[in-house]
Parts: C-alpha cells; sequence; structure tokens
C-alpha cells in the first residue's frame, strides 16, 4: 500500500489518446510483481484496450495465470506491441487487433478473428473507454457526447453480443465500470453517465445470460494512473490526482488486475451481476 508513487505527480499533458512511455512516474502494470498460479489455465480472452493502462494489467496477469489474450485496440501501436512482448514472455500467444470497436462491423470483426486464431472465447474483458474533461454542459459537443456512448457502451453490447455464441459453460464476461457510475465527476459528466450504463448493463445481462452458465460481472476503479489521465485533464489537475482517496493516491495498473483475475477463474464460479469497487477507499454506494 505504501510503495507506489504519490501526488503531487509532475504537471504533464498528452494529447489523446495518451502513451504510456511519455508518462512520469511511469505506470506498473505488474510487469515485475505478478506472479500467475495457474487460474487460467489454457483460457482462451480477449481485452479490449490493452495495449495499455488496466487492459495491459489485465492482459499480463491472465497471460502468467495461462491464458492466451487477444488485445484490442484503437492505434496505440507502440503500447500495443509492448504488451504483446509482456504477454509472449510469459509463454501465451497474443493477437494484436487494431481498430474502433465503435463500429459494429469492427467489433464483430475482433470477435471473429479472436475466434479463427483460439477456436473459441473463455473470457471477454471489456474495458476500451473513451473520456474527455469539460466544465460547462454547453462545451460538450453532440459528437463528443455521442462519442462517448459509442466507445464505452454500445461496443460493449456489439461484443458481447458477438461473442456470447462462442462462449461454453464456464465462460465470463468482465465489464470495466466506474467510480463515476455512483459518485459522477461533474467535469466527465458524458463519460459518468456511461459508467453508469455500464453498471446497470452487468446486472441486466448476468441475469440474461445465466442459463447459458456465463458469469457477468464489473470491476469498478477509482483514479487508475493511466495515460487517459494525462491526455484527458488539465496538467493542474494531473498533478494532484488520486489525492482525494483515502488512501491518498491513485492506484497502479497492477493494483487494478487481481480482480479481473478473480472474476474470470473458476473461483468465482457463484458470483454474477456484481460490481467490485477498486476505489482507494471511496465510497462506491
Amino acid at each position: 500500500m505504501t510503495d507506489h508513487p504519490t501526488p503531487p505527480y509532475p504537471e504533464q499533458q498528452q494529447s489523446m489518446p495518451g502513451s504510456t512511455e511519455a508518462m512520469n512516474p511511469r505506470p506498473d502494470h505488474g510487469e515485475e510483481s505478478y506472479v500467475g498460479h495457474g487460474r487460467l489455465s489454457d483460457r482462451k480472452t480477449l481485452v479490449t484496450g490493452g495495449d495499455s493502462g488496466i487492459g495491459r494489467a489485465v492482459a499480463l496477469a491472465f497471460a502468467r495465470e495461462g491464458a492466451d489474450v487477444a488485445i484490442a485496440y484503437l492505434s496505440e501501436h507502440e503500447d500495443a506491441e509492448e504488451t504483446k512482448r509482456l504477454v509472449e514472455a510469459a509463454g501465451r500467444q497474443a493477437l494484436l487487433i487494431p481498430g474502433d470497436i465503435s463500429d459494429p462491423a469492427h467489433a464483430r470483426s475482433v470477435v471473429a478473428q479472436t475466434v479463427d486464431a483460439f477456436g473459441r472465447i473463455d473470457v471477454l474483458v471489456n474495458n476500451a473507454a473513451h473520456q474527455a474533461t469539460f466544465q460547462k454542459l454547453t462545451d460538450i459537443s453532440d459528437e463528443e457526447w455521442q462519442l462517448t456512448f459509442a466507445v464505452n457502451m454500445h461496443a460493449m453490447f456489439y461484443l458481447s453480443k458477438a461473442a456470447v455464441p462462442h462462449m461454453r459453460e464456464g465462460a465470463s464476461i468482465i465489464n470495466t465500470t466506474s467510480i463515476n457510475a455512483e459518485n459522477p465527476n461533474q467535469q466527465l459528466l458524458a463519460y459518468a453517465t456511461t459508467k453508469g450504463a455500464i453498471h446497470n448493463f452487468t446486472a441486466g445481462l448476468a441475469q440474461m445470460l445465466a442459463e447459458q452458465k456465463i458469469r457477468v460481472n464489473a470491476v469498478a476503479p477509482g483514479p487508475v494512473w493511466t495515460p487517459l489521465i494525462p491526455s484527458t485533464m488539465p496538467a493542474e489537475k494531473v498533478k494532484s490526482f488520486g489525492e482525494n482517496t483515502p488512501l491518498g493516491r491513485a492506484a497502479q495498473p497492477a493494483e487494478l488486475a487481481p480482480p479481473y483475475v478473480m472474476l474470470a477463474s473458476d473461483e468465482a464460479s457463484y458470483i454474477t451481476g456484481a460490481t467490485i469497487p477498486v476505489t482507494g477507499g471511496r465510497p462506491f454506494l
């Protein structure tokens, strides 16, 4: 709990969607710390937004637990190649699939490419997201609102719908929601609204797929040190990012991976429709 960087961070700004290498301090994805125990042996997994941040940490952890990983990402090729290297270094197959998952045709293609490579999908992690900061309602364009829903919510529907026919009993869908689902940040209005929708989507889909013995759960992160932060927030906000948590700092991506592993594993066989908050002590109510 005390080994990770605490604010103030160096003031920094990046263009969207941001780069891991340009961040200071560099995020910890578990490269040196995550130790697998075979909990996902031979699972075939698909992680969206797997190039960096939480997605990279999840892909790394899944691989070290014995899973093959398809990594869907927008266009961050350098970050994605590093995630691929980490997965392969763990002795598992990695598949990179660039493109815009808000396009329903591409979302279906992501699933098809994963099935072509791996034969099936055992775990789908709907993690990719778009966010932007705005001070006033009138600053949010119609296009920005629509983009946020298209990436964060619509793509989750497209991917889940396409993946389920390729899932067996015991498969799992894990969605990334946010503390903003219950405690919305007014400057992240569009993003927070989609995260509330994901929270409800998870609970409803879990009931819908229960008869097929496919579990659906969510993880609700609080502040996490990822490229999304310096690329979507003002530099002065980046400097103090995470200090409003009881633990006084942002999480590192490596600290988010274990709940995804648990939810993907047989240890969570009776958990469905749940949302696990990982918020540094901020209430998720």
